[in-house]
């Protein structure tokens, strides 16, 4: 359990954008399955470190780092094609919300609180994702790397998402589950929280107001002034 202890509020965030891979949804521990069985196809291992650096960060941007990496003789548009390929095989069966976040926009729900996403992925993966998992009408807008010049860990998809909110970026809370994300969070001037998975659990996330163990944590709650962690009805 991580004991950071938060930081003081001087304002109460108006508004929540959620990152959406391994932070709203569990694919960014199918992500790693599927560069795993990527590189196993072709004699390599999918390191830690090599995770790490491909975390958060716009899909040709990622696959890039990883044919750096490993000195790949593939494209970025074939391993995409492929990584696809091999993720279509997974979705159906295991793609789920990550715990905590039903009943947080459920609580969000009552206030109406305004919510939205930014995420490196694909509009039409981002939203076919938010479908599948009946989350895509609960959501106001959706920012993906469509919509920027600079990918995460560069702040312009979070100031982009403070303008559509209409809010200043210290009045926002932004939930990032990866470094990259976080350090586009905290330097965009968002009220940032991280909530680490298994992919990044022993890393550190400077800047953040505080890390948390999952979507159920009060603190997310006392921080939005919402009802504490409701049961689902």
């Amino acid at each position: 359990m991580h004991s950071r202890s938060s930081k003081s509020i001087d304002i109460l965030p108006r508004a929540v954008v959620f990152d959406l891979d391994g932070l709203m949804v569990n694919t960014e521990e199918l992500y790693q399955e599927v560069g795993t069985e990527l590189l196993q196809r072709r004699g390599c291992l999918f390191e830690s470190d090599l995770l790490t650096q491909m975390m958060g960060r716009p899909p040709s941007i990622s696959l890039s780092i990883m044919i750096e990496h490993h000195g790949l003789k593939d494209s970025v548009e074939e391993l995409a094609t492929e990584s696809q390929e091999i993720f279509r095989t997974i979705l159906d069966a295991r793609l789920q919300p990550m715990p905590g976040l039903l009943e947080l926009l459920h609580a969000m729900d009552r206030t109406g609180m305004p919510r939205g996403v930014a995420t490196s992925s694909p509009p039409k993966f981002a939203w076919d994702v938010l479908r599948r998992v009946g989350l895509d009408s609960r959501i106001d807008f959706v920012l993906t790397c469509d919509d920027v010049v600079e990918g995460k860990p560069h702040p312009e998809v979070y100031l982009l998402a403070a303008q559509k909110f209409q809010v200043n970026p210290a009045e926002m809370m932004a939930l990032e589950d990866s470094q990259n994300g976080c350090r586009a969070a905290v330097a965009s001037g968002a009220f940032t929280v991280a909530i680490p998975g298994d992919h990044s659990r022993n890393h550190e996330f400077p800047g953040a107001q505080f890390i948390a163990d999952s979507l159920h944590d009060a603190r997310i709650y006392d921080a939005l002034g919402l009802a504490g962690n409701p049961t689902m009805e």
